[in-house]
């Protein structure tokens, strides 16, 4: 048996099939036939046929898309308005307008993908295996997605509301689906990620109506403090702006090194807020030196110690 196996794996190698010249004449011949008998008006016709009906579907494609975008907008503005009869707040309205619109684009351009012929079945797949893939990579941009869903369902702020948050300030001007739009006092716009706002410490300052001013004024040692609390409070009693329930307070917060420190609390309406804190800065230093209030320059008395 072994003899044998040496044997034939000690032979040459087979010579490769040759094609006899008479069979390749044969085939040559039949392909000039078809060639030369082929109905190239036929071929034409059917090419013509074929663009014109991909031009067709393109067509098709085109005005399904168009018609769409506008029942899209259309469908947008009606849910709007619904909830703009029924009083839905400002933020809820932004977000859902965002998600119907992402939601709706993405079924309209799944309709014109199947009307060019593609397999929209195994689009679908290659899209959930990439939605995955990009979903793991792009962790984050879901949960600013998921950090929206729980301010519109906490309500730690609306729009409109001015906060304070991620070391920034400024008023809500919309919610979308994975940042909080904010619009500073000096009109600069800033994007605060969802995920990371949702998470932090949030100081919403347009809660509540009314809000408590406060100042700290230092005056001297030797002055009155009745003489200074008598005229401050005058002040306030004839300012509408300022809340007489609760009644303003000026109280002694601090004997401190170089003035007695004053603390003066009074409630005003939000809108007014900065502008009665700005005004009474100027108005305490323009009116209690007419009480005669001094306000102390920082001072420190030496001794000196001879021996």
């Amino acid at each position: 048996m072994w003899r044998i196996l040496a044997a034939v794996a000690a032979e040459e190698p087979a010579a490769p099939l040759m094609v006899p010249d008479s069979v390749q004449k044969a085939n040559f011949a039949e392909a000039v036939n078809r060639l030369v008998n082929l109905d190239f008006s036929q071929v034409a016709q059917n090419l013509l046929s074929e663009t014109l009906w991909v031009v067709i579907k393109i067509v098709i494609a085109l005005v399904i898309y168009y018609i769409g975008r506008w029942l899209m907008r259309r469908l947008v503005r009606l849910i709007d308005v619904a909830m703009e009869h029924r009083k839905v707040e400002l933020s809820l309205r932004a977000f859902t307008r965002s998600s119907v619109r992402a939601v709706f684009m993405l079924l309209l351009i799944l309709i014109v993908v199947s009307t060019l012929g593609v397999n929209v079945t195994s689009l679908i797949a290659v899209a959930s295996a990439a939605t995955l893939a990009i979903g793991m990579a792009l962790s984050g941009t879901a949960q600013n997605f998921a950090g929206g869903v729980m301010i519109l369902l906490m309500k730690p702020y609306r729009v409109g509301d001015y906060i304070s948050a991620q070391g920034e300030s400024g008023t809500v001007r919309e919610i979308k689906l994975f940042s909080t739009v904010i619009t500073t006092n000096d009109n600069q716009t800033i994007y605060i990620p969802n995920n990371s706002i949702a998470t932090a410490i949030i100081d919403n300052y347009s809660t509540a109506p009314e809000r408590r001013v406060d100042w700290t004024v230092g005056i001297s040692y030797g002055d009155d403090v009745d003489v200074a609390r008598a005229a401050i409070l005058a002040m306030f009693a004839a300012d509408e702006r300022i809340f007489s329930q609760p009644a303003p307070v000026v109280v002694v917060e601090a004997l401190a090194d170089s003035s007695v420190n004053l603390k003066i609390r009074a409630w005003t309406a939000n809108a007014n807020y900065w502008t009665v804190f700005y005004e009474y800065n100027e108005r305490f230093y323009k009116e209690l030196p007419k009480a005669g209030i001094n306000f102390p320059f920082p001072q420190m008395d030496v001794h000196v110690k001879q021996d």
